[in-house]
């Protein structure tokens, strides 16, 4: 082979397909979206790059890829460790470090919004397995049973279990199920406040809710170390998610070792947060992501995200047909595991109506409690359908 052929042989722009400048422009679209909309950067801007990578073409043999499928590479490895559920369990470790469940346990109601808002990851389930029903010849429907159940965990908002169980039972479509699920994480702020509205009336929404009782610091560690023994015994294929969750959240309430909470609400957690997006975004291929499959996994995403919502806010309606101290069902919406994007959209809005109305941490016991149940449910889906 000449110096010539080598050279131009060597030039990417010449292997580029059409389908391979979408991805390119999708990915732009998402780095646009992280820097002047400032939506999830954090998550959006390592994304937008792995798709950059997956989907720039490298002609030349011998040279390492840049995709996570080519053996060899840097983000082949850097995805091992989704690939051998490392990176989610030390996700929820961080979320452990960061996390109250004192809102949860003054009001233990508030669990039952969390799990009115797994609503969603159902009717994604079963929206997938009917539309396999009613539509069999079409490849873009023809949906498995472990693939409807890792698209319905969408509907949770919670981005590391959706990786967890996609991971485990729908690795094909990892790349759509997870970008779906934190584009939807990111755009909270605009899919949940019309929903809220239309669910809501003007007397509901005013509603005021007195501050948490507070918690015991005996309670605070002894509900981690229950929490941990009883999932591990009912449902121990949620066992290792709950269990870093727990004994992260141990390590704070603890407070015996404050270096590791510092370390793990912030550097720990910015680099596993780093090294999934990037992860991510190198498996987000054309061939991967522009089919008809994934612009159905999307919609159903879409509308799972839509019914957790709805499910949480209709749990605190019902609720308060039967509760003397009223709840504000503006906090229905922290049914989602969205922390704490939906929990700000609670008191955002709560504000609105009501200038004196506080409530972040109201809204923060729903949230705690629908991850942990998104979790719990994640595992009986792997057991179930692995």
């Amino acid at each position: 082979m000449s110096f010539a052929q080598r050279f131009f042989g060597g030039i990417g722009l010449l292997e580029i397909t059409f389908p391979q400048v979408i991805m390119l422009v999708l990915a732009l679209t998402l780095i646009y979206l992280a820097i002047v909309k400032k939506y999830e950067p954090l998550l959006l801007l390592p994304i937008a790059f792995g798709m950059i990578a997956a989907n720039l073409p490298m002609p030349i043999p011998g040279l390492s890829g840049l995709s996570a499928r080519d053996e060899g590479s840097l983000l082949f490895y850097l995805y091992q460790g989704i690939h051998l559920g490392i990176y989610p369990p030390l996700i929820f470790l961080c979320l452990g470090a960061m996390t109250d469940f004192g809102p949860m346990l003054s009001s233990p109601k508030s669990s039952l919004i969390g799990l009115g808002g797994q609503l969603g990851i159902f009717v994604a389930f079963g929206g997938a397995l009917l539309l396999k029903y009613l539509f069999p010849g079409i490849e873009g429907f023809n949906f498995t049973i472990q693939e409807a159940a890792a698209i319905g965990k969408i509907g949770s908002s919670d981005g590391p279990t959706t990786i967890f169980i996609a991971e485990a039972l729908a690795n094909d479509l990892l790349p759509v199920i997870a970008i779906a699920a934190y584009s939807y994480m990111a755009l909270v702020p605009i899919i949940q406040p019309p929903i809220m509205r239309m669910l809501t009336t003007d007397k509901e929404r005013v509603i005021e809710m007195p501050p948490p009782k507070p918690i015991s610091k005996r309670a605070k560690i002894i509900f981690p170390i229950a929490m941990t023994i009883i999932t591990l015994l009912l449902v121990p294929a949620a066992g290792m998610l709950i269990l870093m969750l727990m004994l992260g959240n141990l390590i704070k309430e603890s407070g015996v070792a404050d270096r590791y909470v510092r370390t793990f609400e912030s550097h720990l957690l910015n680099v596993l947060t780093f090294l999934i997006g990037i992860s991510i975004g190198a498996t987000a291929t054309a061939e991967a992501m522009l089919n008809v499959k994934t612009l159905t996994i999307v919609c159903l995403g879409l509308l799972a995200f839509a019914f957790g919502t709805v499910g949480g806010v209709l749990t605190a309606k019902l609720l308060n047909l039967f509760s003397r101290d009223k709840i504000n069902p503006l906090i229905g919406n922290s049914g989602v595991s969205a922390m704490p994007m939906a929990a700000r959209v609670s008191q955002r809005m709560g504000q609105q109506y009501n200038p004196s109305n506080h409530l972040l941490m109201h809204a923060m016991g729903p949230i705690v409690s629908s991850t942990i149940i998104s979790a719990i449910i994640a595992g009986i889906f792997i057991a179930l359908f692995i």
